[in-house]
């Protein structure tokens, strides 16, 4: 038999539209568009976006609508870069019907998305935000009486080798030369710059460090133990539903005690989209327990459910304040409610920060400075709700939701078949099969 050889195919002048394969629709695209359809999402976004256009004609925009969706999809499909989101969309039939785009129709390219972001204020994604939250608590998703803060880091798009001294913009090679010429080494190589590198106890600081690529990312120890320029995401979480109320983004070396009221006040203004009274109790771990941030949050009207880390005893002379905002403090903590609490904290807080920086691809960040960032983010928090809005209403919410269920379904049927042919009657059959 002759070889095959792949011969160049030379593409039709004429192509009619209804020889094109239509591809059917994703199942978790099409309920989205039905929940953002049945909600108004375009015609709201439009108007709150109109402002950022001009009649003037030029370049083809993104509609607004569209912009927020491709967002979307990137937390869904876990693709972190703009690019990445672009590409995706242009390839796959089932996304550019979620965005309404003809298959004779080009997609938009990165460049228009990038574009878009730095065109639309943060306040019109915050916006957005607000809404997907206020649909949630129409239909009776949100409680947001009862919340969970709680913080991660987010690895910066910027290097560690690229951080330069405050004071003089010095690279840290270059530092690190000075302080060999200082002892004596003239010309330093690169094995003496390590070794004396080493022999440092405090290496790198945030006030004497920065990143010229970066400004906002601070320096930070990350979870594995690493240490990058990083940003800290702050999230606060419905305990009833496990919907999210609020995204902060703050500086990675600034301590919880620290950013919690920026995130309660946050907080607040969107509990108020939902319930009349606001945030009433907030829970978290014990890196957020401090007297004055117990002072702080009483004096917000909130209770909190914040355990105590181990300081031995304490002297509260002088500290009258304080000593009974602990002492009360400590004793919700250790009842009932206050356990149950703090199960739903670890449980519904862990699983806002998988979705969305996890299998949401942004643990590592594709955008620099605090607010391209927390753009991003805020989408990626109303997807999140939108994915819980989805599975209420239609039993899915994410789009990888259905992999794997044949290959399940074929091992439930395999566990079922092998139960109806054992011979009941004869002692010991079922133990030799499961050996």
């Amino acid at each position: 038999m002759a070889m095959g050889r792949r011969k160049p195919r030379q593409q039709e002048l004429w192509l009619s539209t209804d020889e094109i394969v239509k591809a059917a629709s994703h199942p978790f695209y099409s309920k989205v568009n039905e929940v953002l359809d049945e909600s108004g999402f375009d015609r709201k976004v439009e108007h709150l976006c109109k402002r950022f256009y001009k009649p003037v004609m030029g370049r083809p925009s993104v509609a607004p609508g569209v912009y927020f969706r491709m967002l979307l999809i990137g937390y869904c499909e876990g693709i972190d870069s703009e690019r990445g989101i672009a590409w995706r969309v242009a390839d796959s039939l089932s996304l550019r019907e979620f965005l309404g785009f003809p298959v004779t129709e080009r997609t938009p390219d990165h460049s228009s998305v990038s574009r878009t972001r730095r065109l639309f204020t943060l306040e019109a994604h915050q916006a957005v935000f607000r809404w997907f939250v206020r649909v949630l608590g129409d239909q009776g998703l949100m409680d947001a009486q009862t919340v969970a803060i709680d913080a991660t880091t987010l690895e910066a798009n910027a290097a560690m080798r690229s951080i330069r001294r405050r004071d003089d913009g010095r690279k840290y090679e270059e530092y690190l030369q000075g302080l060999a010429q200082a002892e004596g080494i003239e010309e330093p190589t690169r094995e003496q710059l390590a070794r004396l590198d080493r022999k440092r106890k405090k290496k790198v600081s945030n006030k004497e460090w920065t990143s010229p690529s970066d400004p906002d990312a601070r320096i930070a120890k990350m979870k594995d133990g690493s240490t990058h320029l990083a940003h800290k995401a702050e999230h606060a979480v419905d305990l009833s539903s496990g919907a999210l109320v609020a995204v902060t983004l703050q500086a990675a070396d600034l301590g919880d005690t620290t950013t919690v009221m920026a995130t309660l006040e946050e907080a607040q203004a969107q509990a108020g989209l939902v319930n009349e009274r606001g945030v009433e109790e907030v829970v978290a771990d014990k890196g957020y327990h401090s007297g004055a941030a117990l002072i702080g949050l009483q004096q917000a009207s909130v209770r909190t459910y914040i355990p105590e880390p181990e300081r031995g005893r304490r002297e509260w002379q002088g500290r009258k304040t304080e000593q009974e905002r602990v002492y009360a403090n400590r004793r919700r903590v250790r009842g009932q409610r206050g356990r149950q609490l703090q199960k739903l904290r670890s449980e519904l807080v862990e699983r806002s920060f998988a979705h969305m920086y996890e299998t949401g691809g942004m643990r590592r960040t594709h955008l620099r400075g605090r607010d391209n960032i927390l753009k991003r983010l805020l989408i990626h928090a109303a997807g999140f709700n939108i994915a819980l809005l989805v599975r209420k209403q239609y039993g899915i919410g994410k789009p990888r939701t259905l992999q794997g269920v044949r290959i399940r379904f074929l091992c439930a049927w395999a566990a079922l078949s092998i139960l109806y042919l054992v011979d009941w009657s004869v002692p010991g059959e079922l133990d030799g099969i499961a050996a």
